[in-house]
């Protein structure tokens, strides 16, 4: 399918302050994000002065070098846009529009903030930022619509360059298919294998800057299919060119090939965000999400008894119900648990019925008795959903643990190695049922964990882990009839190996996955979770009357919009660095992990979302992620004593963060009375966790750094895997067309952006 690169490009992006970017763009990449981020800032800064009426020289001043700054950061940011139109020729008009677009408005904000001499008389017909406010902002929308069109059409590029690198790959794959030859073979698989590094380079890179974490694990998937399939494809291959005449051989190459065409198919959808045929992406809903998004409607009654209405309530439930099906219809599900299930299902229709029955008398008649029994339904409904999702997780995970432990010796595998190796035909056939066998039990199990996964990317993960069983299964199977029929074949040996280690492969897998999600659910550690060491919801069900919760309104929520997305940026920097560490048990890499999921915890505050519901949760929060920070700064101290190279900078540094969160410690505990003192509070405790994560950011690398130098050679960082490109040889393509976007592509852009000074608005 060929696939437009223009398809990129899509809905909206927009500031709080109003400055909204074209109504026709869709920033997806967080390099596009983190390049707009300081612009944004400055724009701000200066549409938000204020107006007094006697200004200073040192405020006309500052507010003319913003200005100046601004227009000469777009000034060399518009150097490299039209470097990409001149070497991409069916961008070039609409890259240049944008750029003489991006230029004119950097001139027009210099323009109308040259104000030094403002206070001058002969200035006083001079049109500036203080008497054309309107102006500004005009100019502050044309600059940021086109250069985030200059972005986005830089990033269209990239996509352009992943489809061509696929196109090519695909190419290939269909001349291996064909090849009769094994000179031919071994030539043309040497190409292929070229270009699957390089397409592994683009789409690593492309998978790391995607926004959306689903389509982040998406991309992981089909990344995980191809580098596994390329040694597949290999020795399918090489078999199939040694028994020409076997079907099972060319079944099993043909499997390959399907599922490797399958899994280019879904990076190239993923990176234009396109379906085939334009048809909309139905993803399965898991009991888990199902039970989130129920509670969080029953617990909105407390807000709006009208919102929506008890029909709407009673399909949520029923659709929870169906799918716990899945459990008590499964031949693996043990008696107890399904016995459980039954009960706890029956149990919330009643608790909905009862809850049903009071809310509409609370809509006739708000009194404070019904109120309370308002209030008891709601938290009795929720417990019970509680409960039902803790009976399906544990059914779930113990049916996962018991299978994996029972596979784990790999005898199925062994015994159709064995016999296979002997030709005995029928033991094959015999030890290929109890393989059907265990594949169904496997693929079952994958099925109910995705109810149970937690987060929308383990429940992908569970999805691709249920896909890999369902297709390895009966390649194996064709691979071992092959290897019977052909006892003596050494290629048909090698090629049953390779398919019986990636199924080893997934099971060890699925052990990695099915602490993941027991983590997810205990709340330990999980993929962008908050942090949960608050109270936990209905904990405290006495004092819930008692304690009136204190919101930000949407108004304080947008101004401190800004500070938020810094928060955000700074954590998906902080997993970054994080997940560069191989000794993931690490004190530090620990400490450093539970103080981004609270920092993000807090971001999502700052949008109204989250555990975090009131400004009291969000300073308790504050004081824990403080702690922690002490928590880090003394395993620094720790580290400091093993090492020699650079321990002044880590001990300095490490004081420097016991400073910082014995602030921010201060800033959380003190009191603040009335609704201007408390959003100042929060204003400051956001603030000052900005900081510290900044300073996080430059302490984790130092870290590994030190812990490297000192294990003299064993290192901390992971060794790149094998399905990413060597960066070392870029350098000899440096040269090409194809690399040339790195000269001249985001990063190039985002540099000159970021180069532009900050201006604090006092």
């Amino acid at each position: 399918m060929a696939t437009s690169p223009c398809s990129s490009s899509g809905v909206s992006s927009s500031s709080s302050s109003g400055l909204g970017a074209d109504a026709g763009l869709e920033i997806r990449t967080r390099s596009v994000e983190q390049t707009l981020v300081p612009l944004v800032s400055q724009i701000t800064t200066l549409i938000n002065h204020k107006d007094k009426p006697k200004r200073s020289d040192k405020t006309l001043q500052a507010i003319q070098r913003v200005g100046q700054a601004v227009n000469l950061a777009v000034g060399r940011f518009v150097t490299v846009g039209e470097a990409i139109a001149n070497e991409n020729h069916e961008l070039k008009e609409e890259m240049s529009v944008a750029c003489i677009e991006a230029r004119r408005a950097g001139e027009t904000i210099a323009q109308l903030t040259d104000v030094a001499n403002l206070d001058h008389p002969e200035s006083d017909s001079h049109i500036t930022i203080f008497t054309d406010k309107t102006g500004v902002v005009k100019a502050a929308r044309l600059l940021l619509s086109s250069v985030t069109k200059v972005l986005v059409l830089a990033d269209r590029i990239v996509i352009k360059q992943i489809i061509t690198s696929r196109n090519k790959v695909l190419a290939t794959m269909d001349q291996l298919e064909k090849v009769s030859s094994f000179q031919e073979f071994v030539q043309i698989f040497s190409q292929f294998g070229n270009e699957m590094v390089e397409f592994a380079h683009l789409t690593g890179d492309r998978q790391n800057d995607l926004k959306d974490e689903k389509k982040k694990a998406r991309m992981a998937a089909s990344r995980a299919v191809l580098e596994k399939c390329t040694m597949m494809l290999l020795t399918a291959s090489k078999t199939c060119l040694r028994h020409p005449d076997c079907e099972s051989a060319r079944i099993n190459k043909d499997g390959v090939f399907h599922r490797m065409r399958l899994a280019l198919e879904q990076v190239i959808e993923i990176v234009t965000d396109s379906r085939p045929n334009g048809e909309n992406e139905m993803a399965p809903i898991s009991i888990y999400s199902g039970i989130k998004e129920f509670k969080n409607k029953v617990e909105g009654l407390r807000e709006n008894l009208y919102f929506l209405s008890k029909e709407n309530l009673s399909t949520m439930l029923e659709v929870i119900l169906e799918h716990t099906e899945d459990f008590t219809d499964s031949a693996y599900t043990s008696h107890e648990h399904r016995e459980h299930i039954l009960e706890l299902s029956k149990q919330a229709k009643m608790e909905l019925e009862q809850l049903v029955s009071v809310w509409m008398q609370a809509q006739n008649q708000k009194t404070k008795d019904l109120m309370e029994d308002l209030e008891v339904a709601i938290l009795k409904t929720c417990q019970c959903m509680n409960d039902l999702k803790r009976e399906v997780h544990s059914a779930a995970t113990s049916l996962a643990a018991d299978l994996l432990k029972y596979h784990t010796d790999h005898m199925v595998l062994k015994a159709l190695k064995i016999t296979g190796v002997e030709g005995n035909l029928e033991a094959v056939a015999e030890y290929t049922c109890k393989l059907s066998e265990q594949k169904e039990q496997l693929v079952e199990m994958c099925r109910l964990l995705r109810h149970v996964s937690g987060t929308e990317p383990l429940e992908i993960t569970c999805i691709h882990a249920e896909d890999t069983f369902q297709v390895t299964g009966p390649q194996i199977i064709s691979a071992a009839e092959t290897l019977a029929l052909h006892p003596s074949s050494k290629i048909a040996k090698e090629n049953l190996e390779v398919f019986c280690e990636a199924w080893e492969s997934q099971l060890s897998d699925m052990s990695l996955l099915l602490r993941e999600i027991n983590d997810v659910f205990e709340g330990r550690r999980g993929e962008k979770r908050v942090y949960l060491s608050l109270p936990r919801p209905g904990k405290h069900n006495a004092n819930l009357k008692a304690l009136k919760p204190v919101k930000l309104d949407t108004e304080e929520q947008a101004k401190i919009a800004k500070l938020g997305l810094e928060l955000h940026l700074l954590t998906s920097d902080v997993d970054s660095e994080t997940e560069k560490w191989e000794d993931q048990e690490n004190e530090i890499v620990q400490h450093g992990q539970g103080m981004s999921s609270m920092a993000y915890s807090m971001y999502l505050f700052t949008r109204g979302e989250g555990l975090l519901k009131t400004t009291q949760d969000l300073f308790h929060q504050a004081e824990i992620f403080a702690t922690e920070g002490t928590k880090l700064a003394s395993a620094l101290h720790a580290l400091s004593d093993q090492v020699h190279d650079d321990k002044p900078l880590l001990l300095l540094e490490a004081e420097k963060l016991i400073s910082m969160c014995k602030q921010l410690q201060t800033t959380a505990k003190a009191s603040a009375q009335g609704k201007s003192a408390t959003f100042t509070k929060v204003d400051a405790c956001i603030l000052k966790t900005r900081n510290v994560m900044t300073l996080l950011c430059q302490l984790l690398p130092l870290c590994c750094k030190l812990l490297r130098k000192n294990k003299a050679g064993n290192g901390c960082l992971k060794p790149a895997p094998p399905w990413k490109e060597d960066r070392i040889r870029t350098g000899t393509n440096a040269r090409t067309p194809e690399r040339r976007v790195d000269t001249f592509g985001i990063k190039s852009l985002e540099n000159h952006v970021t180069n532009m000074t900050f201006l604090e608005s006092k």
